[in-house]
This record gives C-alpha cells, sequence and structure tokens, in this order.
C-alpha cells in the first residue's frame, strides 16, 4: 500500500484537475475529480469513453455519498449496509443538481463504497468521493498492474498511485437498486 505522503499527493493532484491512476478491489482504475468538468471531458477522451456511459463514483464511507444521492429507502438502506464497505457498485437515484456527465443522462448514479483500503484513503485524503473507472481504453481489458497502466496511458496520466489491487479477477459487480445483477464480477 501506498504510505500517507503518496496519497496525500495523489489527492492533491485530483484536487487541482488531475487524472491518477490508482488500485482497487479488483482493477487498476482511473479517476479525478467528479465535479471538475474539464478533468471529466479529459478522463472521457483518454479512455474514448462516451459520456452517455455515465461513470461510477467509489467513496470511503456512506456519508461521503449521500449528498449525491436521492434519499434511500429503509430496504435498501439495509441492502447497502449488508453490501458496503465491499465490491459492489449500485445504481441508485441520483441527487437532482448531479452532472450528466456523472450519471451519462439518466436518474441514477453508479456509486460504490470500496472495500479497497488504499482507495478509500485517497477519497478520504481528496475529501470525498472520486470517479473510479477502469484503466482501459474502450473495448480493451482493464489494467491489473501498475506496469501495464504505465504501458497503456503513460503520460497521459498526472499521477500512478502504487499498491496493489484487493485480488478481485476483475472489475466490481454492478447491481441496480433493486438488486438485479447489471455487471457480474
Amino acid at each position: 500500500m501506498a504510505g500517507p505522503l503518496a496519497i496525500r499527493r495523489a489527492a492533491a493532484v485530483l484536487r487541482a484537475g488531475g487524472l491518477v491512476a490508482y488500485p482497487t478491489e479488483g482493477v487498476w482504475g482511473i479517476g479525478c475529480d467528479p465535479l471538475d468538468p474539464d478533468a471529466i471531458a479529459r478522463l472521457l477522451l483518454l479512455k474514448e469513453r462516451p459520456a452517455s456511459a455515465g461513470l461510477i463514483l467509489i467513496a470511503a464511507d456512506r456519508e461521503q455519498l449521500e449528498p449525491w444521492l436521492e434519499r434511500i429507502d429503509p430496504a435498501l438502506g439495509r441492502k447497502l449496509k449488508a453490501a458496503w464497505p465491499g465490491p459492489v457498485t449500485w445504481v441508485l437515484p441520483a441527487a437532482e443538481w448531479v452532472p450528466a456527465w456523472l450519471t451519462g443522462g439518466r436518474p441514477t448514479l453508479a456509486v460504490r463504497v470500496t472495500a479497497h483500503a488504499q482507495s478509500a484513503a485517497l477519497c478520504r485524503a481528496a475529501g470525498g468521493p472520486i470517479v473510479s473507472t477502469s484503466a482501459n481504453r474502450r473495448g480493451r481489458a482493464p489494467a491489473h498492474t501498475a506496469v501495464q497502466v504505465r504501458r497503456w496511458f503513460g503520460r497521459e496520466l498526472d499521477f500512478i498511485l502504487g499498491g496493489a489491487t484487493g485480488g478481485l479477477r476483475g472489475p466490481t459487480e454492478i447491481r441496480d437498486a433493486n438488486g438485479r445483477r447489471l455487471r457480474a464480477a
């Protein structure tokens, strides 16, 4: 795991509008400040990803996500409590103010309270949730190592936060608010 100094540096890069690669539960991710439209545009261009696809936010705890979401009913809240922190991303009703560049123009937002200690530390140091999308270009497999990230993106990234993934074989599972699996882990 990267040390506190590296995590603080990565968080500073995020707050300054930069793109940071970091390990997550299963693959390497690329993140940025979710409210920085220039960083989002740069990230989408880098990944060759359409804005209509939407993006995932990861957070250190549920409290970091609450302002981004509509009120969660108690039954769904219990499901989230059982799944988080953990490698399950949920597509939930977004707060009205959440930008379309995150939702893909839908009324929902993909969110996760990460179980990866280093990713959670990065969210805490950044002061809130960060964008988390797999480190790959559209249609290609995600990176599993820092070496792959460097090879595929090199200087297009502003910082690579060293560390190891959490051991999943691929990206996290995604479920909708009804619990239906949209993507298997």
